[in-house]
């Protein structure tokens, strides 16, 4: 991510204590799932919702580009959906989505950045 936009996010969020979780932050930016459907019979395509600030939206959009080849989770990411047939953008939006979730881990862990890093996801059930 390029320094323009992670100054532009800091300044957004307030430093990332405005979310509790990145979820608060993507549907924030507009990143978010939204499915359209009237009823039972009439669905339409499931889009982003694009509530946020469309300039940071952009921004992200751009440095999925790049993170897709220099960032190995994101690549990742970008190849597992592609492969499975999804369209290119809708890849890219889920990069984006990692880049705002690898962002916010960073802000509230205080840890620098590391590649292979992987969370332990506790199952409780």
């Amino acid at each position: 991510m390029g320094k323009r936009t992670a100054i532009y996010l800091i300044v957004l969020t307030q430093g990332f204590e405005k979310f509790e979780s990145s979820r608060q932050l993507i549907s924030y930016f507009g990143l978010n799932p939204i499915i359209r459907e009237s009823g039972s019979s009439v669905r339409g395509k499931s889009r982003i919702s694009k509530t946020g600030d469309n300039q940071v939206r952009k921004l992200l959009f751009m440095c999925a580009f790049t993170a897709c080849e220099h960032n190995k989770a994101c690549r990742e990411i970008y190849q597992r959906l592609t492969a499975k047939g999804k369209s290119k953008k809708l890849a890219l939006i889920a990069v984006a989505n990692k880049l705002l979730k690898q962002s916010l881990a960073i802000a509230k862990s205080g840890l620098y950045y590391d590649e292979n890093y992987r969370s332990v996801n506790v199952n409780l059930g």
